[in-house]
């Protein structure tokens, strides 16, 4: 009788061997929920034999829970609030100043527009005290950061000094074999990668944001591995944060895969009924956006003014060729209550809704706990906005993209109000002036979408999209492909082939 040698392994190590691959997932915002939860990447691991260990929001843990059950996925707290208890209460100042020399402290051989913004709204908004002791100190640390690739490693190496082994027994518990985040600790994402770092277990980004690899260069931790958009942001990370070119992957962005599937796409009877539209009218949406740096309002003012213009309006002006109504998605900061001025405006533009008949504002939908607004809840809703819109204004947010996708024109109106925020203490920049950020200077290079900085300028770019919504078409597709690679909703598939690849 012949007896198989393998049958009953004799080690810890050939029993591991036939144990399954764990991997933790930090998906501690909206947008991150989206890319892990509302796209192939997290079923092909499933499917692949993986168990995923998903963190996320404490307060939001059992309806994710149920939301996403299916084998193998297993959902837990992030533990948020002592994260940032940790941060706040051990040694903050030189925490806070590692955080914020990471923020700003890229190559110059990228664009380091959106980063040397923040150094001057660090500046803008503390006292003279902090600025001598602190921001000067800190910005002449930057200029060596930012030539020296050398200082840079420091750098990382020095915040692993904060690892407060919050996540320990979570550790031992899943023995994961990676570590997935959402940045490369450039959250509060930061403590558990260190943690799996001390613990020299693989960790791997994936990048979530359009502009997050130029808006904020230096890993928070060690990281092995990333994956990207496409090679504009691989660029953007090989060049301005030194990661190895053969450990960053282009796998596109896999929470963009439901747009080119059209799987949240209502029609156009019900959305407009939704928001009670009016069939007959042409639709104009804005999505509110750069909140911090400026107020929207002069923008949702100027396009309230326009459509209420036409003669189907108000005053029967003609400003518009065609009836149109209007739009406006909030951004998530306007529900916030402090500063008050971010509530400000988003009832100054109520007020509008009020006022005008032709205008509208879409009411958000919460996910609740930390992650408040546009969690990835109202992504039908999101969909359906720019792809039964006739024309998409914005200022240069992510959905730009977004809406290239869908193939609706876009304008980038940049209309200012003449000392931005005019609230002692809080810093303000133009709105033309972000033009040379890194991705909207993409955006504009690509000419994918017009740019308005006066009313005149912005009824103009209307009308022409009115009049012909081909146009620039072709270059919204070629814009497209260049930033977010590919366009076959393959992209949650590639990105799980690559954890797949690296865990071997």
């Amino acid at each position: 009788m012949t007896v198989n040698a393998r049958a009953e392994p004799g080690t810890i190590e050939e029993l591991k061997e036939r144990m399954p691959k764990k991997v933790f997932i930090s998906a501690d915002h909206g947008m991150a929920i989206i890319y892990f939860l509302q796209s192939d990447v997290i079923p092909n691991l499933l499917k692949a034999g993986v168990e995923v260990i998903l963190f996320t929001d404490d307060d939001i843990v059992e309806r994710i829970s149920a939301q996403f059950a299916q084998p193998g996925l297993i959902i837990e707290g992030l533990r948020l609030k002592r994260a940032n208890a940790y941060f706040q209460e051990v040694d903050h100042r030189r925490q806070w100043l590692l955080a914020f020399l990471r923020r700003v402290g890229g190559s110059w051989r990228i664009n380091n527009e959106a980063q040397t913004s923040h150094i001057w709204e660090v500046w803008a908004e503390n006292s003279w005290k902090f600025r001598l002791g602190i921001w000067l100190p800190a910005a002449i640390t930057t200029l060596v950061l930012r030539s020296s690739r050398a200082a840079r490693k420091a750098l990382i190496n020095a915040q692993m000094r904060f690892t407060p082994n919050i996540y320990a027994d979570y550790f031992d518990k899943y023995q994961p074999d990676m570590v997935i985040a959402s940045t490369p600790g450039w959250r509060i994402d930061r403590y558990l990668l260190r943690e799996a770092a001390q613990r020299a277990i693989p960790r791997m980004t994936v990048i979530v944001g359009w502009d997050n690899p130029s808006s904020y260069a230096v890993p928070g931790a060690p990281v092995d591995w990333a994956t990207c958009w496409s090679q504009e942001q691989k660029d953007e990370l090989v060049v301005g944060s030194d990661w190895l070119p053969e450990h960053v992957n282009i796998g596109g962005i896999p929470s963009y895969d439901g747009y080119f599937r059209k799987s949240w796409l209502m029609s156009r009877e019900e959305y407009f009924r939704l928001h009670g539209l009016d069939p007959a009218r042409k639709l104009i949406s804005y999505a509110c956006s750069f909140v911090h740096f400026a107020p929207n309002y002069p923008n949702v003012d100027a396009l309230a003014r326009l459509v209420s213009a036409h003669p189907g309006g108000l005053d029967g002006s003609g400003a518009l060729i065609e009836p149109c109504q209007l739009l406006v998605r909030l951004h998530p900061s306007h529900f916030q209550d402090k500063p008050q001025m971010f509530a400000e405006e988003r009832q100054k533009i109520h007020e509008l809704e009020q006022k005008y008949p032709h205008v509208h504002v879409v009411r958000p939908v919460a996910l609740g706990g930390s992650l408040g607004y546009y969690g990835g809840e109202d992504m039908d809703e999101k969909s359906s906005m720019m792809a039964h819109s006739n024309v998409f204004v914005t200022v240069y947010s992510t959905m730009v993209v977004e809406t290239a996708v869908h193939d609706t024109p876009i304008v980038a109106a940049v209309l200012d109000t003449a000392g931005g925020w005019n609230v002692p203490g809080k810093f303000s920049l133009s709105l033309r002036d972000i033009g040379n950020w890194p991705t909207h200077k993409r955006f504009r290079q690509a000419q994918a979408g017009r740019v308005a900085a006066t009313e005149n300028q912005l009824r103009d770019a209307l009308n022409a999209y009115l009049r012909d919504p081909q146009l620039d078409s072709a270059e919204r597709k070629a814009f497209i492909e260049k930033e977010i690679t590919y366009m076959d909703a393959s992209a949650g598939r590639r990105t799980a082939e690559f954890i797949l690849k690296i865990l071997g």
